[in-house]
This record gives C-alpha cells, sequence and structure tokens, in this order.
C-alpha cells in the first residue's frame, strides 16, 4: 500500500497530510477515509518493509516469552484459583483476542508505531491519549526488569547443571553478583535492539523456535508420566470451568496474572511502520501469535496439573517455596538431568529473547510521542545508519537498569509484587486502546453488521472487561496480603508500586503540558472521528 504519512518540515504542527494525492487519484472515498484518518500523524524514519506476517508473528510470540511467563505465573495462579488454572489462562485470552480486535482495526486505520498512544490522542485527545502512551511505557520498563532478573537466574542455574557445580548455581543468591549479571544482559539486549529489527527478527527465529519446541517436549513427557509421583491428577474437563473458582477477588487475582502472560502481542503492531503492508501485516501477525500462545499455555498448564497436582508440598504447583520458578522444580523429574537442562536453556533463552524484542513497544513509542511533542525532542532522533531511535532504546534499557536495582535492594519480593503491579497497568493501556476503537469508529458502526462486530461490539467487551479487572485489582491489592504480602505505611506493596507509577505519570504530563502546550491543544496530533468507513 502506497504510504500517505506526512513529512512535515521542522516545526510543522500543520493538520493537514503534506503531499497527500487527491482521493479520487488513490481509489475514490476509501483513500480519501485513510487519508483523513491520518490527518497530522507524521513519519518517523524508520526502515520500512523489514518485516513480514510470519517475523512479525515472532516477534510477538518473542516478547510475550511464554517459557519465562510460565515459570514465574504456574504457582501464583495455581495458588490464587487452584485447579482452574487452564480455564484463567482461556478467561485471560479472551479480553486479548477481543482487544486484538480493536488494534487491527486501529492499524489499518492510522499505521503509527506509537499504537495506543496515537490512536488514543485520536480518539479521545492528548491528555488520556499521553497516560494511555505512559502506561505503555512503564509497563514496558517494569517487564523489562523482571526479564532480566529471570535470565539472570536461569543463567547461573544452567551453568550450575552444566558444569556441575553447585557453588556456581548459587552465585545468583548472592545479590551483588546477580545484580551485575542483570544489568550486563539489559545492556546486551539494549545493544541488540539498537542496531535495527533486522538483526532482532532473525535472532528471534531460532530463540523462539528454542522455546516452542522444549516446551511441546515437556509437556508431552509431563503427561506420560503422570501418576508417578504423589499429587499427580487425572485429566478433568472442570478444569476449564472459570465458575469453579471460589471467589470473584480470586478470579480477578488470576485473571490479572492470566492477563501479564498474554502482554506483549501487541509487540507487533509496534513495528508496523518497519512492516511489509503496515495497514494488513501487523494485525495478522499479532492474531496469529495470540493463537499460538494460547494453545502453549492450555497444553502445559494442563500437563502440569496431570503431573505435579496443586498441593502445597514436594512437587505440587501449590508449594509457597517453589512458586516462582516452577520449571526449575519440574525439570529434573520430568525431562531426566540431561534433557532437563534444555527447559533452563529454553526458561533463560525465553528471557533473554524476550529481553531483546520488548526494548521495540518502548522505544517506538517514546519514539511517536517525542515525534508529536509529547516527550522531549530528542528521542524522536532515529540512528542514520540502522535506522533505530537509538536514544529512546539507550534510555529505556538505562530505566531498566535503575528500576532494577533499586527494586531489589529495597525488596527480595520485587518479582512477584512487579508482576502483580503489571497487571494493573496492562488493564490501563489496553482497555483505554479498546474504548479508542469503538469510540474512533463511532459513525461507521452502522454501516455493515462486520463494522458493528469487530469495531464495536468486540473491542467494547474486551474493553470492559479489562476495566473491570483493573477496578477489582486496584481494590484487592490495597490489602497487604495481596501478592507478596508486604506493605509500605500499611498499604499493599503491589497497590504502591502500580499506583505510585501511573500517578508519577499525571506528574509527568503536566511538566510536559507546560513544555509542549501545542500538542496539549491538540494542534500536533489532531483528536476526529473519520465519517467514511475504511473498507478491507
Amino acid at each position: 500500500m502506497t504510504e500517505l504519512q506526512a513529512r512535515p518540515l521542522a516545526g510543522d504542527t500543520a493538520r493537514g497530510v503534506a503531499g497527500a494525492a487527491p482521493a479520487a487519484a488513490e481509489g475514490g472515498v476509501r483513500e480519501g477515509a485513510r487519508e483523513g484518518a491520518r490527518e497530522g500523524v507524521r513519519e518517523k524514519g524508520l526502515g520500512g518493509n523489514s518485516v513480514g506476517l510470519m517475523g512479525g508473528a515472532v516477534i510477538g510470540v518473542s516478547t510475550v516469552a511464554p517459557v519465562y511467563c510460565l515459570t514465574s505465573t504456574l504457582g501464583p495462579t495455581v495458588g490464587e484459583v487452584g485447579l482452574q488454572m487452564p480455564a484463567i489462562f482461556l478467561a485471560g485470552f479472551l479480553p486479548m483476542l477481543l482487544v486484538a480486535f480493536a488494534y487491527r482495526e486501529l492499524n489499518k486505520a492510522i499505521p503509527d508505531c506509537g499504537t495506543s498512544f496515537t490512536w488514543s490522542v485520536k480518539a479521545f485527545g492528548p491528555r488520556v491519549g499521553w497516560l494511555c502512551g505512559w502506561g505503555l511505557l512503564v509497563a514496558t520498563v517494569v517487564v523489562l526488569s523482571n526479564l532480566a532478573g529471570v535470565a539472570t537466574s536461569f543463567f547461573w542455574l544452567t551453568a550450575g547443571e552444566i558444569t556441575g557445580s553447585a557453588g556456581i548455581a548459587a552465585l545468583d543468591g548472592n545479590k551483588a553478583v546477580h545484580i551485575l549479571t542483570t544489568l550486563v544482559f539489559i545492556a546486551i539486549a539494549t545493544a541488540i535492539s539498537y542496531r535495527g529489527i533486522t538483526a532482532t527478527k532473525w535472532v528471534q527465529y531460532a530463540l523462539v523456535g528454542l522455546q516452542l519446541t522444549v516446551i511441546a517436549l515437556f509437556a508431552a513427557m509431563a503427561i506420560a508420566k503422570s501418576g508417578e509421583v504423589a499429587g499427580a491428577l487425572d485429566f478433568s474437563l472442570s478444569w476449564m470451568n472459570p465458575f469453579g473458582v471460589e471467589s470473584f477477588a480470586a478470579f480477578t487475582a488470576g485473571l490479572s496474572l492470566s492477563i501479564f502472560i498474554y502482554w506483549g502481542w501487541d509487540t507487533c503492531l509496534s513495528v508496523n511502520e518497519e512492516s511489509v503492508g503496515s495497514d494488513r501485516t501487523p494485525g495478522r501477525a499479532a492474531l496469529l501469535a495470540i493463537v499460538v500462545i494460547v494453545a502453549s499455555y492450555l497444553l502445559v498448564a494442563i500437563a502440569v496439573q496431570m503431573y505435579a497436582g496443586i498441593g502445597e508440598s514436594g512437587l505440587g504447583l501449590g508449594n509457597p517455596d517453589t512458586a516462582d520458578n516452577v520449571f526449575a522444580v519440574l525439570a529434573g523429574p520430568i525431562m531426566g538431568s540431561g534433557l532437563g537442562v534444555l527447559l533452563f536453556v529454553a526458561v533463560l533463552a525465553s528471557a533473554a529473547a524476550s529481553l531483546q524484542t520488548t526494548f521495540i513497544p518502548v522505544a517506538r513509542t517514546a519514539l511517536a510521542m517525542s515525534t508529536y511533542e509529547a516527550m522531549p525532542a530528542s528521542f524522536a532522533r532515529i540512528h542514520p545508519r540502522f535506522k533505530t531511535p537509538g536514544l529512546a532504546t539507550v534510555t529505556a534499557g538505562v530505566a531498566t537498569g535503575v528500576f532494577y536495582t533499586v527494586m531489589t535492594l529495597l525488596s527480595e519480593n520485587v518479582l512477584v509484587d512487579t508482576i502483580y503491579a503489571l497487571g494493573l497497568m496492562i488493564c490501563f493501556y489496553y482497555s483505554i486502546t479498546a474504548f479508542a476503537c469503538v469510540w474512533y469508529f463511532r459513525r461507521e458502526l452502522r454501516a455493515s453488521a462486520r463494522d458493528l462486530f469487530v469495531k464495536g461490539i468486540l473491542p467494547g467487551l474486551g474493553g470492559l472487561m479489562l476495566a473491570a479487572v483493573f477496578v477489582q485489582t486496584l481494590k484487592d491489592m490495597w490489602d497487604p496480603a495481596y501478592g507478596s504480602g508486604s506493605s509500605v505505611l500499611g498499604m499493599g506493596s503491589v497497590f504502591v508500586i502500580g499506583v505510585g507509577l501511573l500517578l508519577l505519570g499525571v506528574a509527568l504530563m503536566l511538566v510536559m503540558q507546560r513544555r509542549s502546550p501545542a500538542f496539549f491543544r491538540g494542534e500536533v496530533l489532531t483528536k476526529e472521528t473519520p465519517a467514511l468507513t475504511v473498507a478491507d
């Protein structure tokens, strides 16, 4: 498709699409609608036509990091919902699927690397858009810190297994060594992301292939060996019933964790300006990535429940001593000492691969916000050779390192609490994006049954579901018992982390409002509603 994005002169904040051809010359009203939808949208200078359908889907799967997510959330999810873990994984998939329709439709109309930020500005105006962008930025930095920490833990665990040295494996317990190793991982991931999307894509093919192969083997062996240990269970269809969860609070806590493990599929959309067919390919890649991920999660969830059960001792998934790293305990019994190392390598590869690709959405969102004058102009700089937002990528790496170091020194429970807090932030910006789709296309909803469902009903339901989880989680996390059980001034530490980071965004927005009044007056990226349907 012909690019119709604007190339304004320096300092230009004009609303029109510079140099756009007449609508009739581009195919009539459909292209006219598309030009209108891109009013004020600017090119960023990123390298185009670098990512296809499969490459986008691989980047999406890699960012989600299925093996990392499983090892860190299987235990906590069982702790919340028990045997209904597979049902909760399905329940978390539903709003993600519904929101994916919103991303696909908005990307067709406005293929901009700012994604949630740009689209919510178009629908609701600059302030809501800025906060939506901040939600994505801060969620990404928090998850980057967790990914780096998990990569470090499995690096030393794998090194200990390969060398047969318990002393090497124990180095992860040395706080100074752990932090230093984590910072090295962050630096390496930053450097790879700095060099461009093509390098990122080819690294990911190998790492994602390794992950999916190993977890499929692990699940098959777990099912084959079910019944060998105390607490093993026979499969039951009741595991797929979400109404079997004991309480609504437990359901929302489990759902918050489930939503976290799907987070990252939208990275496919962050590379839309670098994709082949920027208005269609990223949306299709996102849907493909989600299907692969949910299939993997259900397979592993059922397999480990059959093998280990949900008991609170030994290999049971409900054992609080092993909840934060289930695979480290199950690898040997299920796969043996030889193949078990493969699972450690897969977790390390998963965390390291996701650490690298997760820089994509944060750097490109910062690039877009800077391009539209919502953040300092320096973040809009594109590396002349690599065609990447260099300063934004490096800044994200530094912010990740600082956040992880500080939180690790302050709290031994940082991993668990930040994962719970992530669910709040993810629900925040995903729900805004879903509602942005409904509001942006509101005049088109009666044009056809398809428009009503894919631009209105489905995204709206997804947004409502995520908003409900956000509100319930906000209420529940006030209790110090939520998450790790730690507290700050009587408030749960999860509440302090989640709400504190969102409030920090409000403060920074007020600062930027003084520095960039044109953006906040709606003069740079305009709020609008398309009058015509953008046809397929």
